[in-house]
């Protein structure tokens, strides 16, 4: 006797791959980055230790060591675009999932030199050149993930998908700073300032290293985004992406620049910068980074669906316009109260994510599949080094310079350029992502 037949079993089956697939592609990509990122961003929480032990402290101006810590951390900036342009071109000719394993691989090797850095006070200048090395390596690192990242999520994205994919991006990179704050709060907790200063720091960067072998296990599993015909076509050279697409690579400084600011200026300077500028505690503002951090965190998917149904540039505009109007009250407004900390980081995480939810999504719709990542890659890494690197240099230097009340005007600026651009620029949410 003939079994009746399920007419929907194939079909069933075949979504439920679908679905499983997708999870793998988001986890391999999530877990990934949000290594990376933990890394990369432990630096800047634990940067008032690391100042105190690596650089020597001037004889007059206690914020010496300090403005040296953060001039690193630019320098590992600098590192960006050499990494999503070598690392880019990987990804264009061998795979994304080839490119993902390298960076994966590379920041976990410098995260591990960062805590073997010697002190000054032991070593002299040899402790500042390994640390700026060791920085050197991340940034490297850090410059492909992005590139690679990005469009590893995208092309695993489903129609009408790509925003919500797309906030993923930020969803583990937050993750990563959330794991780097918290770990940094718990440290300063349980551990007295001098333990802190000897061995407390170093040991956050040991975490990572160990995060990085895990991220590399998962990542293997993970399946390639490129097309057959990708493949089998010829491998685009190093500047190809520069030399045949100037409009859409300063199409993509001009996204960025604002929107790299802002981010860095909220998420990873804030704390320092109300510690500098207001006397705030240096443990309370930990605390706040982290639990405005999870806030954000929540915040990416929704924005990355409402994308999906209203398009890219509602939410762009609603981030640059409202920062360009409102960042200068709002970091004036900062005081050694504990709620207005929260309310300020809180306030800025919610236009952030008219940016961040969306960015893997809008820089992957300005180019084409053969140099989507290497075209990603070096221009916006370009620009993050140019001002994202160096938020918390500048806010630092403007206090030192007796001119403090400057840097928000200076946030503000930058994110009304970017507000010009997206103005400009053509909404991709409902056109098909060419593979």
């Amino acid at each position: 006797m003939t079994q009746p037949t399920d007419a929907a079993g194939p079909a069933k089956q075949t979504g439920e791959a679908r679905r499983m697939r997708s999870g793998r592609q988001l986890l391999a990509a999530s877990v990934g980055n949000a290594v990376e990122w933990y890394d990369w961003l432990a630096y800047t929480f634990l940067a008032t230790f690391i100042a105190d032990e690596i650089f020597p402290k001037g004889a007059d101006d206690s914020l010496v060591p300090l403005l040296a810590t953060f001039a690193v951390f630019a320098v590992g900036f600098f590192m960006r675009p050499i990494g999503g342009l070598l690392l880019g071109v990987i990804a264009d000719r061998s795979g994304r999932r080839a490119a993902l394993t390298a960076t994966i691989l590379l920041m976990g090797g410098s995260s591990l030199l960062l805590a073997l850095t010697p002190t000054y006070a032991a070593a002299g200048l040899l402790g500042p050149v390994v640390l700026v090395v060791a920085r050197l390596l991340q940034g490297l690192s850090v410059g492909g993930e992005f590139a690679a990242a990005t469009t590893f999520l995208v092309e695993s994205a489903g129609p009408g998908r790509r925003g919500l994919f797309s906030s993923f991006q930020y969803v583990s990179t937050t993750v990563g700073q959330l794991i780097a704050s918290g770990v940094t709060a718990l440290l300063v907790a349980r551990v007295d300032d001098a333990a802190m200063h000897q061995w407390g720091w170093r040991a956050a960067f040991v975490f990572g290293a160990v995060l990085s072998l895990a991220g590399f296990w998962i990542r293997r599993s993970s399946q390639e985004t490129r097309s057959a015909e990708q493949q089998a076509g010829p491998r685009p050279g190093l500047f190809e992406a520069l030399r045949t697409h100037p409009r859409e690579s300063l199409l993509i400084c001009g996204i960025t620049t604002g929107a790299t600011i802002a981010y860095y200026t909220w998420t990873s300077y804030l704390p320092t910068y109300a510690q500098v500028n207001v006397g705030f505690d240096k443990g309370d503002s930990l605390l706040i980074g982290t639990i405005s951090l999870a806030f954000f965190a929540v915040l990416q998917p929704l924005g990355g669906m409402l994308s999906d149904r209203v398009g890219r540039k509602p939410l762009l505009l609603v981030f640059s316009v409202g920062f360009a109007v409102l960042c200068v009250p709002l970091l004036n407004s900062i005081t050694k109260s504990f709620t207005s900390l929260l309310l300020v980081q809180c306030a800025g995480m919610i236009l952030l994510t008219g940016y961040t939810s969306i960015a893997a999504a809008v820089n992957a719709e300005v180019f084409p599949a053969r140099v989507r990542a290497s075209g990603i890659g070096f221009p916006y890494s370009a620009t993050v080094a140019l001002f994202g690197g160096t938020a918390p240099y500048m806010g630092t230097l403007f206090k030192d310079l007796g001119r403090p009340g400057a840097f928000p005007w200076y946030v503000a600026v930058l994110c009304l350029i970017s507000a010009a651009v997206y103005v400009k620029l053509p909404e991709g949410a409902k056109k098909p992502l060419e593979r």
